[in-house]
């Protein structure tokens, strides 16, 4: 799926919020011996991560009420009626 430059812009500021999550978490696995804590830092990271594709803003809403009223108004051709 395609994503616009503010779904990009989104997911990068997200991604710069939920990757030093993930690296503190790897730390406190592989270096400081803190396992609990690190699998709690690497799920928040991909909770992170997670809401922000799959959770529906009300941003979104809008482009998605557009998106299906030109799908229905406007009808694409069929390949087969060339």
């Amino acid at each position: 799926m395609a994503r616009s430059i503010l779904g990009l812009f989104g997911l990068g500021t997200t991604l710069v919020f939920a990757i030093p999550v993930a690296l503190l978490g790897l730390d406190f696995i592989l270096v400081r011996g803190r396992t609990t804590w690190g699998i709690a830092l690497l799920v928040a990271a991909g909770l992170m991560i997670a809401i922000e594709e799959y959770v529906t803003t009300p941003d979104d809403l809008a482009g998605t009420a557009v998106e299906k009223t030109v799908g229905a108004v406007v009808k694409s051709p069929d390949d087969d009626e060339e």
